[in-house]
């Protein structure tokens, strides 16, 4: 049964049950995670950025504009790359608490915050074939994760996110230049092929669609503004094209990983913020001041450079690292 989430609520608690769908599934819905203020807030920021009050197009990923130099021209089809960086609302976006309380339980306590992306699908437009997330963005231990935060809703007419449930099971298909690719490679698993055409909106090149198959019928992941869907990063998911005449399909979609993982994407690990916890890699702080919950290192814990060994006697006792 769905939780109802108040505007007064405070910290959001993980069921055992979601915790378990998560695990079972490869992803994880959350109805309403985000309260009507705060939901708000990120449509208007987003609709500041659509109709030029912000200026961020040099984030656009796809630089197809329409109309003039004006302030009301509009983004075609585009995704804004990292826009946390230079956007306070963004960065509290990304640093949501209760979005954080959820990556808290599934892939924390301690939680990295690595990208911010703002797609705008509207009508007519957007679309990704299956793909895998971690086939992009690279962590040891392997601990992305996603949360797709939605800004409209989002359904099967206008470009919902389609899921294969239990596809996350699978290793990720690495890509056919390897060079930079941290996972395991087919010399580590038999029967791993390479991705041919990952995100390919076309099944019958895109060698992933073959992949989801096994997996039974997609799952549309129908969302209301303020709703979350958390997803594993080996979890096979696409989207069509929004085939409304009047209705956008906006989302914020961020990506996170446990901050004890070495992430070797965009910059490494001190170019991303600490979100939640602690950790004994390099770390970055908010740019904009969004409030993060920090975890002092214990005294004496392994942060503060000693561990706890065992000792000849049958006790415990501190080391120098």
């Amino acid at each position: 049964m769905q939780r109802e989430i108040t505007e007064k609520s405070g910290r959001y608690t993980t069921t055992i049950d979601e915790y378990v769908s998560y695990r079972r599934d490869g992803f994880l819905t959350v109805r309403g995670l985000l309260s009507r203020d705060d939901t708000q807030r990120l449509q208007q920021w987003t609709a500041d950025v659509y109709e030029g009050e912000i200026n961020l197009d040099h984030l656009s990923r796809a630089h197809a504009w329409m109309g003039g130099e004006q302030k009301t021209e509009r983004l075609a089809s585009a995704r804004l790359h990292m826009p946390h960086l230079e956007n306070a609302t963004a960065e509290w976006g990304l640093l949501h608490p209760r979005v954080l309380d959820v990556l808290e339980s599934l892939i924390g306590p301690d939680v990295l915050a690595l990208q911010s992306m703002m797609f705008f699908n509207p009508p007519g437009k957007g679309g990704q074939g299956w793909h895998q997330d971690a086939f992009y963005i690279q962590t040891q231990p392997d601990s992305l994760i996603g949360a797709w935060i939605a800004l409209d809703r989002a359904d099967e007419r206008n470009g919902c996110l389609w899921v294969s449930p239990g596809s996350h099971h699978e290793p990720i298909y690495p890509p056919e230049n390897k060079q930079h690719f941290v996972h395991a490679n087919d010399r580590h698993i038999e029967g791993l092929f390479t991705a041919k055409n990952p995100s390919h909106m076309d099944d019958s090149i895109n060698s992933l669609s073959k992949v989801a198959a096994k997996y039974g019928d997609a799952v549309p992941v129908i969302l209301e503004p303020g709703d979350v869907l958390f997803f594993h990063s080996h979890l096979l998911h696409r989207s069509y094209r929004n085939e409304t005449t009047d209705r956008f399909r906006r989302a914020y979609v961020t990506h996170f990983c446990n901050a004890r993982s070495w992430v070797p994407w965009g910059g490494s690990n001190e170019k991303h913020i600490l979100a939640r916890g602690r950790t004994h890699l390099p770390y970055a702080s908010p740019l904009f001041g969004t409030p993060v919950d920090l975890t002092p290192a214990a005294e004496g814990g392994s942060d503060n450079g000693t561990m706890m060994v065992a000792m000849p006697d049958g006790g415990m006792g501190p080391m120098e690292m």
